[in-house]
């Protein structure tokens, strides 16, 4: 025979009851989403590739989801005070983990174990709150069993629907990753301490309604403390992570900036993006590699992809004769970077200061695709000085759509100069870059330079290929002494996204 719950003793008529468990489902599947979302977002800043990062989240949550179902069973007999339980739990632990895994990596140097570990704790938290909360709801009104579960799972749904809009637009560029955690787990502590502590407070003993609002408390109250804390905290972590020598940190819209050393610190200048190392004390010998080889031949109207910090100008405008540079730089807070830090305008030679130079802000695929050869163009140089091609966000930007968009922008007898990641790390990925531009009828020439040994890097050098639609080489005198040619590779399939309607 079927388990038939005890009718609930209720402050409030059955139907206003129901009501207030529907919105508390709803606050806690938006509360839960947060969670999943924060774990997504912060190991995609941390380890990199969100693609799997986010694989790794959702399928270790869905799979503790489906654990904490069954683990829930057990307590469907107190059901009142295991869901309040399983909230001040999820509460403690979702609003946590952000500043837990942040930890971990600035620490530690390893967050992926911390990662799986909150993904699998938060997963069975949120797994056993649906079988609680259809216990709770049968409780206050016998009804068709099909139809609660639609109530509850509609609920369920709509409120995770507020919870990742939330997430990126509310929480994220308003409070910030970590306090946005802390105030998600405060409002979820909330809401589920308050259905049981008020609604079914007949459920529970004297004993049992204090130890819950005890524990509750403390919650809040870790959680405030934390909140407090962030800005602390997060400057030790980044002085784990950089250094101690931090002289700028930025969270612009697009990602965290920050710059070290330089100034009296006796450290070079180093430029992080997203905690990813962009300008280090060996600049040099990437921007002359990457600018120089394409300069060799005309050069009068220049287009810089990337390239904010200035540093690829600063060679560009070494040549006396270029009439024009176009820069499209998608955060446009690292060229107000590079335009008002004295350390960085010095180190680009004050490039923006160059009358000649126009920034735009703008993602540069877009940009490509709706300039159609407009907005100063043709041009007789683009420099491609974009993210490494390993990174999931920039992978458009290494299409065969993107080299196609420009080509169209060269003028004819143009060249291309591309930043195509690290041959002697990631050599598959290297070669698929030079097969992606030889797809839209350019011609390559690939070469390397070596980088100088970092503490902590695997770093060997960098990778670039050299392009045009006519015959293309090396020109010993502009490539720099650092330059080793590279000979081709044949067999690679071009990277696309789309069909190629702007190849050729």
């Amino acid at each position: 025979m079927a388990h038939r719950p005890v009718p609930a003793r209720l402050p409030v008529p059955a139907g206003l009851g129901r009501l207030l468990v529907l919105t508390t489902v709803f606050i806690c599947a938006a509360c839960g989403l947060v969670y999943e979302l924060e774990l997504v977002a912060l190991a995609s800043y941390l380890l990199g590739d969100s693609v799997t990062q986010a694989s790794v989240v959702l399928s270790v949550m869905v799979f503790a989801m489906g654990v904490g179902s069954l683990l829930a069973k057990r307590l469907r007999g107190r059901a009142a005070l295991g869901f309040a339980a399983v909230e001040a739990v999820l509460a403690l632990t979702g609003g946590l983990s952000a500043m837990a895994l942040y930890a971990c990596f600035a620490w530690y140097g390893q967050a992926r174990p911390a990662l799986v570990g909150f993904s699998l704790a938060i997963g069975v938290l949120i797994g056993a709150e649906v079988p609680l909360l259809m216990t709770l709801i049968q409780r206050i009104r016998r009804q068709d069993a099909g139809c609660a579960v639609a109530d509850l799972f509609a609920a369920d749904y709509v409120g995770a629907l507020v919870g990742g809009l939330a997430f990126p637009f509310l929480l994220l560029p308003v409070l910030g990753q970590l306090t946005g955690a802390l105030l998600t787990g405060a409002v979820n502590a909330v809401a589920g301490g308050a259905l049981v502590l008020w609604l079914f407070r007949g459920d529970l003993s004297r004993r049992a309604r204090w130890t819950l609002l005890t524990a509750n408390g403390l919650v809040l109250v870790v959680l405030a403390v934390c909140s407090v804390l962030t800005g602390p905290f997060e400057r030790a972590a980044r002085h784990a992570v950089y250094g101690a020598d931090v002289r700028v940190a930025v969270h612009s819209e697009v990602q965290e900036v920050v710059l070290t050393g330089g100034g009296a610190s006796g450290r070079p200048l180093s430029l992080f993006l997203d905690g990813r190392l962009r300008v280090g004390g060996d600049e040099l010998r990437y921007h002359e590699a990457l600018v120089h080889p394409a300069m060799s031949g005309p050069h009068r109207r220049v287009l810089v992809l990337g390239g904010g910090d200035g540093l690829a100008v600063r060679e560009v405008l070494r040549h006396g004769d270029v009439a024009s540079v176009t820069v499209v730089e998608l955060d446009p807070a690292v060229v107000r970077l590079a335009r008002t830090d004295p350390e960085l305008a010095a180190l680009n030679h004050g490039a923006y200061r160059d009358p000649r130079v126009r920034a735009v802000a703008a993602d540069a695929f877009d940009w490509l695709r709706e300039a159609r050869g407009g907005a100063g163009g043709p041009y007789d140089v683009v420099i491609s000085d974009l993210p490494d091609p390993g990174l999931t966000p920039s992978t458009k930007l290494y299409s065969q759509e993107f080299y196609g968009l420009v080509a169209r922008a060269l003028a004819p007898g143009g060249r291309m100069a591309v930043h195509g990641g690290d041959p002697g790390v990631r050599p598959h990925s290297f070669w698929t870059v030079d097969a992606t531009v030889r797809s839209v009828g350019m011609r390559t020439a690939p070469y390397r330079v070596q980088a100088l040994p970092a503490p902590r890097s695997e770093r060997q050098g960098w990778g670039f290929v050299l392009a045009s639609r006519s015959p293309v080489r090396l020109e010993p005198h502009g490539a720099g002494p650092y330059v080793q040619p590279l000979p081709g590779q044949a067999g690679l399939l071009p990277s696309t996204l789309m069909h190629p309607r702007y190849a050729g």
